[in-house]
């Protein structure tokens, strides 16, 4: 999947030589966070959202240093942080430096670029033309999307364990030997010998994601893999 796949397109935007009353009454008005930045041309030049926005002197909120560290701050610094919490327009308090993707980007790019730029939104270029944006709703629309598919695919009981053991034995962490996997109107049972509490989690996550799957009952038994002294009772988990 590619953010061409999910992104909102049209999104709402804002020129640079707007005031930034304007663009602060927009995005209350949408229940928005950020603007990206057009030109006259449609060509994405920069960004602006509530964090641009949370250091302001109408709101006492500007950047104050004490005298004798701004003394060792640059002037070109100290002159930009002025601009951006007294300045009125969108060009001079947006972000420029913004983080873009382009149409065929996959899903998983997308993902790691709001992790690791702690960012909420990816506007999706065309070139230089924006197309299309990516926000953290999107993602989780798209999420909610998956999980209701899954939840509505029900199947036979046979269909279901051959879905569970078809997933169990992906994984690196599961031993599907010597596993007792009962199915009985959606409903599966675990039976069997662990020696790992993560690995018993692990496994009612994995059979709890299976399309079909109602119910899951722990009838496995957590042994201490030295002594053989069973370390827990029976659990039992309805979804």
């Amino acid at each position: 999947m590619n953010a061409v796949d999910i992104m909102t397109r049209k999104p709402v935007t804002v020129r640079c030589d707007l005031p930034i009353l304007a663009a602060i009454r927009l995005m209350l008005g949408r229940g928005i966070s950020g603007l990206p930045v057009v030109d006259e041309a449609g060509d994405l030049v920069g960004m602006i959202t509530e964090g641009d926005l949370l250091r302001r002197v109408e709101m006492g909120t500007e950047k104050r240093r004490p005298d004798w560290l701004a003394f060792f701050t640059g002037t070109d610094r100290l002159a930009r942080e002025y601009v951006q919490s007294h300045s009125r327009n969108v060009a001079d308090v947006m972000t420029r430096d913004v983080v873009s993707v382009s149409e065929d980007a996959p899903l998983e790019e997308i993902v790691e670029l709001m992790i690791g730029r702690r960012i909420k939104r990816i506007p999706v270029l065309r070139g230089t033309k924006l197309v299309g944006i990516v926000t953290r709703a999107n993602l989780l629309r798209l999420l909610a999307g998956l999980l209701d598919v899954r939840a509505e695919s029900g199947n036979d009981d046979k269909a279901i364990r051959e879905r569970i053991f078809a997933e169990l034995s992906e994984q690196l962490w599961a031993r599907v030997e010597g596993m007792r996997i009962d199915v009985k109107d959606g409903a599966v049972t675990l039976g069997g010998v662990i020696t790992d509490e993560w690995v018993r989690d692990a496994l009612r996550v994995a059979v709890e994601n299976v399309p079909g799957v109602k119910e899951v009952k722990d009838d496995m038994v957590l042994l201490e893999p030295f002594t053989g002294t069973v370390l827990d009772p029976v659990f039992e988990r309805r979804l």
